[in-house]
């Protein structure tokens, strides 16, 4: 019996331990952040942050059965492009972060990221990897296996977003490295190729084996087609089919400035929701959709001019159409039970939001939600998360303090959705009981579409370039004219045009900043522009202050021919103090 006591003691110590010791339930919601981690959210749900910023930022996101949270980082290093996060305490935020997957991408719009059939999936610009989960271990310890490779890519709209069905296939989209199958892709006035052999490698969706190793797209079958660019795509168990929200064409005034004002490129054309079956024909390049005539209106390149329809009959139309370059970046069909019953089945969607709005605030920036029913939209859209950019009005994109990325579902039902600029995840849930929900609840996020960031801009009174045209008139004439000449066309010896120079007429952000830079640097030749070499000084304009340089830069690049988004402030002052700091 001596003997026996020891054992007999210490198990009745662990008892006694295991009695106080307070268990974590997984599925116990966590205590949310006082201000939602700064969203705005329908009735009773509420946020908690998830981790505040990743190293590498992120793009899409998936969350494993046990909790574990995987993120696709947008800026992939040595040590790894996914991350992982846990929460060890079920406080709602991840106390541990660990990177892995090292592997080759070649730029930051490689996107996709799945959680399917005990796998993790995921894209680079070029290939589409898996590796085996095991519940036991945090980063994921099985090989990394090549299941697709793009030989084409990198290019333009080379997002590779994943969805699977239920008969072991995967669904890749193909984006196409072109605006409109241009002749001269992006230059203003070159009509479209007949007959677009882009298409017969791009601007779809193609179907693989979801576990096949080393697929190329020749393995694959074409789906699909007819989709410039596609990176919110998911298979929608409901009735077994796939769902895409397409990105629409852009730059109808800078193409065909003759045919569409600042306003029409603003507004037009609507992002799509379609309904993707086998052999779905969505009519890129020759087609863009327009909200207002809810007709596909024929392109100018191949014809158009905003009103001449052609055979648009003949493709297929999208279920709803959402404003134009919001920029629907990942899309789910949520199918948990932690919310209210009227989202079962129904549709949320991450917008992006736009960068080519200009003159006009640019608009989008939140997660969106549509009720669906027997695979139909049974109302309008909802704004079901905003305030991620920190402001009412974004002038320019880099104003917005957030863009929303990627949405997936926690095993709990949580809703979590990533974010591009810091790397932020929220968490989302509904608190309380969910039985008593209302469409009560909804009415104070209806309210919010009255910001400038959902409501079509008015043609003059949101139209932020006319003061500062104005203003940048005068400027223009007391400070460059003298060089370039009142007409922007140069002296043709010593000082170069304005007029269609490469070096003002960039339209994102990046490619401003070349011009922002020469203003407050100033530039010694020898140079070329517009393939004519020049040999002269031009002073610094640094004493100027950034709203000055931005009145003159917006002048420039809508005069003399030019047609290019305007310059703002905040712009001009990230410039100067990446400049002050060696940049």
């Amino acid at each position: 019996m001596k003997k026996c006591a020891p054992i007999f003691l210490a198990a009745v110590s662990a008892i006694l331990i295991f009695s106080f010791t307070v268990i974590p339930d997984p599925h116990k919601l966590p205590v949310p952040d006082k201000n939602n981690g700064g969203l705005y959210l329908p009735g009773n749900f509420r946020a908690v942050v998830v981790v505040d910023s990743l190293e590498g930022r992120a793009r899409h996101l998936a969350v494993n059965t046990n909790g574990d949270v995987f993120v696709k980082l947008r800026f992939p290093d040595s040590i790894g492009g996914n991350v992982v996060l846990r929460d060890t305490n079920h406080d709602g935020r991840a106390d541990i972060i660990k990177k892995f997957g090292n592997y080759e991408d070649k730029g930051s719009y490689g996107t996709g990221m799945r959680v399917h059939k005990g796998y993790l999936y995921f894209s680079s610009e070029v290939n589409v990897y898996r590796i085996k989960l095991n519940p036991k271990t945090l980063v994921p310890a099985g090989p990394m296996e090549l299941i697709l490779h793009d030989k084409n890519a990198p290019h333009e709209h080379d997002a590779k977003p994943l969805a699977f069905d239920d008969k072991g296939h995967m669904y890749v989209a193909f984006g196409a490295p072109s605006n409109a199958c241009q002749v001269q892709n992006r230059v203003p006035g070159s009509m479209g190729v007949k007959g677009c052999p882009l298409l017969k490698d791009y601007g779809g969706i193609w179907r693989f084996d979801e576990a096949k190793h080393n697929q190329l797209q020749k393995d694959g079958i074409r789906y699909a087609t007819g989709l410039r660019s596609v990176v919110a795509m998911d298979w929608n168990t409901a009735d077994s089919c796939l769902y895409v929200v397409a990105h629409g064409r852009d730059d109808l005034r800078l193409q065909f400035p003759k045919l569409f004002t600042p306003w029409q490129s603003a507004v037009l054309p609507a992002e799509e929701f379609l309904k993707v079956k086998q052999g779905t024909d969505a009519g890129w390049p020759y087609y863009y959709y327009d909200p207002f005539k809810k007709k596909l209106m024929l392109n100018p390149e191949y014809g158009g001019d905003g009103k001449k329809e052609g055979n648009s009959a003949t493709y297929t139309k999208p279920i709803m159409a959402f404003q134009a370059h919001w920029a629907p970046n990942d899309l789910l069909f949520y199918t948990g039970n932690q919310f209210p019953e009227r989202y079962k089945n129904g549709a949320f969607i991450a917008f992006h939001g736009s960068t080519n709005r200009s003159p006009y605030p640019q608009a989008g920036f939140f997660v969106c939600f549509v009720p669906f029913k027997n695979g139909a939209p049974t109302g309008q859209w909802e704004i079901f998360a905003d305030g991620f950019t920190g402001r009412n009005t974004v002038v320019s994109v880099s104003d917005a303090l957030y863009r929303p990325m990627g949405v997936s579902m926690g095993p709990d039902g949580s809703l979590y959705v990533s974010e591009t600029e810091k790397g932020r995840v929220w968490r989302i849930f509904y608190q309380g009981d969910k039985t008593k929900f209302t469409s009560a609840q909804l009415l104070k996020m209806e309210q919010r579409k009255k910001l400038p960031g959902f409501k079509l801009p008015d043609v003059m009174r949101n139209n932020m370039a006319s003061a500062m045209l104005t203003g940048g008139a005068k400027l223009y004439n007391m400070y460059c004219a003298n060089c370039h000449q009142k007409n922007g066309k140069g002296d043709g010896n010593l000082f170069p045009p304005l007029a269609g120079s490469e070096w003002v007429t960039g339209g994102k952000f990046m490619e401003k900043d070349l011009a922002i830079r020469v203003l407050l640097n100033g530039l010694e030749g020898p140079v070329k522009v517009k393939n004519v070499p020049y040999n002269s000084v031009m002073p610094k304009h640094n004493f100027l202050s950034d709203n000055q340089i931005a009145q003159i830069l917006t002048y420039i690049r809508n005069n003399f021919g030019n047609n290019s988004s305007l310059v703002t402030a905040s712009e001009v002052k990230k410039v100067r103090a990446s400049i002050a700091g060696g940049k």
